[in-house]
């Protein structure tokens, strides 16, 4: 399987990732404050939203890698 083709797949996956759940969150660990042996430190939760037109452009681009691979080979 070539390069091409493994892209496109991702990017299809990728992209019907992004239209089925439309957001993901992650947690970024920061320090506040250190007072000699006490360190204080702060998680906070962020949450991003993927527009449905990036998820849709995404299988889109990676139908057309699939489609321009198969006419290379």
């Amino acid at each position: 399987m070539s390069a091409i083709k493994i892209m496109a797949i991702l990017l299809i996956v990728g992209g019907l990732l992004g239209l089925v759940y439309g957001q993901f969150s992650y947690t970024k660990e920061t320090q506040e404050a250190k007072l000699g042996p006490l360190e204080f430190s702060v998680k906070d939760t962020k949450t991003v939203n993927v527009p449905v037109w990036a998820g849709v452009m995404a299988v889109v681009a990676g139908g057309g890698l699939l489609l321009f691979a198969s006419r290379e080979s």
